[in-house]
């Protein structure tokens, strides 16, 4: 981006973002998120919600924990998008217990619990064959009021 002579800003940096992480290109996301910092351009939930989700799909748990993690140094408001994916990314890497974690760090946080959050550490409990962890979160969703459905229950 920053070799083309053309002016960049904090928007076409995450035209960018978005558009490597819905062609699968996570290594090259991460690249752009450093060119980012190296032009002392602000990242803002957005970036970082592109950049987790182009780790999520690539399993790559501990790029979207660091993500995640850097969202909060730098007083980005998490949002339930960036943490279901950053949860879901810990279950494809095989990694529940990480997962539970951080949807116990988000309770604490006071994040808006909601469906697509529960889903992801449900289903991160079913990669893990931990149908107990899956059916406390379920629990918690009902007591909480959080809406369930097709893909709860599927999972």
């Amino acid at each position: 981006v920053e070799q083309s002579k053309v002016r960049t800003d904090a928007i076409t940096y995450n035209a960018a973002v978005s558009a490597c992480e819905k062609g699968g290109e996570w290594t090259r996301t991460l690249q752009l998120l450093s060119s980012m910092v190296t032009s002392k351009l602000r990242m803002d939930e957005i970036t970082y919600g592109a950049a987790i989700s182009a780790c999520e799909k690539a399993a790559e748990w501990v790029n979207a924990l660091r993500l995640l993690s850097a969202m909060e140094e730098t007083k980005i408001e998490m949002d339930a998008v960036s943490c279901a994916a950053t949860i879901s990314a810990c279950g494809k890497g095989g990694q529940w217990v990480k997962a539970l974690q951080l949807l116990s760090a988000i309770l604490q946080r006071k994040v808006k619990l909601d469906s697509i959050v529960c889903n992801a550490a449900i289903t991160a409990c079913e990669k893990g064959c931990e149908w107990v962890k899956a059916l406390e979160i379920l629990g918690r969703m009902v007591q909480g009021k959080v809406e369930t459905g097709i893909v709860t229950y599927s999972a």
